[in-house]
């Protein structure tokens, strides 16, 4: 009996590893074009033209950059200031920031800010019945000059070669429709923190392995950018309009479904932008709920398969900890599990961590792992329910 329950429990942990090797491999795929990728940027910095030649400098730049801002006004003006400080020439960028009903000196602070910064930065105020992320930037993008429309957020800090990094892919990929780009978490150097910003890692490192093995399943749209022409031919956010989350993810699995092979992780840490961790467990579950409210809605086999195992694995690893008790001589069995988990993990985070300059975060594996399973349980039930606050607002 107890050998036929420790090969049940060694099963997803086994499934799981294996993915995680699968994934290295993507992963590893993926950083192959970072050489590259670094000596386009140096030449476009220097020689726009070699950015897509239909827009002349006199016609319209490459990159609309579009920030959804709620209430953002102290984190706008470092925002501002790395773009100000952006490699790529000014003529081949804009920025429009779309303004959600922000009862702080947001508008205030971007339109004096559009009078003296050296490129093209534009408010663009929502109707008063519009609110949200999507509405944000659907409201923005008539305003949008250029082909590709590059999205990060008002909290974000970026390096001065994040834009060139975008164009450098470009030149290399000219037929892509959608680049992903990495979103590295920062805050004190403490335990929470640790956890935090290694989950996080995670789930970056997760999906640009699956862009590059052309099975996408996740992003962020803290720093993402796709062909203005590729948006409006998969129809946008139309299908998901009524979910306020997700206008990174379902746009993702659209534009692969309709034009497969065209998306993209942007592996240079040129293009890494920085975002601060909550400040609180309960801030950290307030936006893993929120994330966790789309899950139900995937339409990708990709994402649905990959969410359930790895909370099947998670599972596992609880569920043999409590069979011990019951049956102490498991312990082999339970022990190959755990190892076959933090294992898989571990080889993949190692090269992730590396690209972020945090390989110190690998020794929070053990630690993450014993509080994960309740962790994402909760958040995944908590997720399915729907209903959370953001931004002061309480979304359904």
């Amino acid at each position: 009996m107890m050998t036929v329950v420790g090969i049940g429990l060694l099963v997803l942990p086994a499934l799981y590893a294996a993915l995680m090797g699968w994934l290295r491999g993507g992963w590893g795929a993926s950083l192959k074009e970072e050489s590259g990728m670094r000596n386009e940027e140096s030449a476009l910095s220097a020689n726009s033209s070699f950015l897509i030649p239909d827009y002349s400098l006199s016609e319209a730049p490459t990159f609309s950059v579009l920030i959804a801002a709620r209430n953002e006004a102290s984190t706008l003006p470092q925002l501002l200031r790395d773009l100000a400080a952006q490699t790529l020439p000014t003529a081949r960028f804009e920025v429009l920031i779309a303004d959600d009903h922000s009862t702080d000196s947001t508008a205030a602070l971007v339109t004096a800010a559009a009078r003296e910064t050296g490129f093209a930065l534009r408010l663009i105020e929502l109707p008063a019945a519009e609110t949200g992320k999507k509405a944000a930037l659907l409201t923005a993008l008539p305003a949008a000059r250029a082909p590709w429309l590059v999205c990060t957020d008002a909290d974000c800090r970026l390096g001065p070669g994040w834009l060139a990094a975008y164009a450098a892919l470009l030149h290399q990929q000219p037929q892509a429709n959608f680049i992903s780009g990495p979103v590295l978490l920062t805050g004190p150097d403490s335990l929470f923190m640790t956890l935090m910003g290694l989950e996080f890692a995670g789930l970056v490192g997760v999906g640009a392995a699956c862009l590059a093995r052309q099975q996408p399943t996740m992003c962020n749209g803290a720093n993402l950018a796709y062909r203005r022409a590729t948006f409006e031919a998969v129809g946008g956010f139309a299908d998901n309009a009524h979910l306020a989350s997700g206008d990174d993810e379902f746009l993702l699995h659209k534009i692969h479904a309709a034009f497969p092979g065209t998306a993209h992780f942007l592996t240079n840490a040129a293009a890494i932008a920085r975002t601060a961790a909550p400040d609180s467990l309960r801030a950290l579950l307030r936006q893993r709920v929120r994330w966790a409210s789309k899950w139900r809605h995937y339409q990708s086999a990709a994402s649905r398969n990959l969410a359930l195992l790895v909370l099947g694995a998670n599972v596992a690893l609880a569920a043999g900890a409590v069979a011990l008790l019951k049956w102490p001589g498991l312990w082999p069995w339970v022990l190959a599990a755990w190892l076959l988990k933090l294992g898989g993990d571990a080889w993949l985070l190692s090269p992730v961590l590396r690209f972020f300059g945090r390989r110190k975060w690998l020794w929070g594996l053990l630690p993450l792992q014993l509080l994960y399973a309740p962790y994402a349980l909760a958040v995944g039930a908590a997720g399915w329910r729907g209903g959370y606050e953001w931004k002061g607002r309480a979304v359904r």
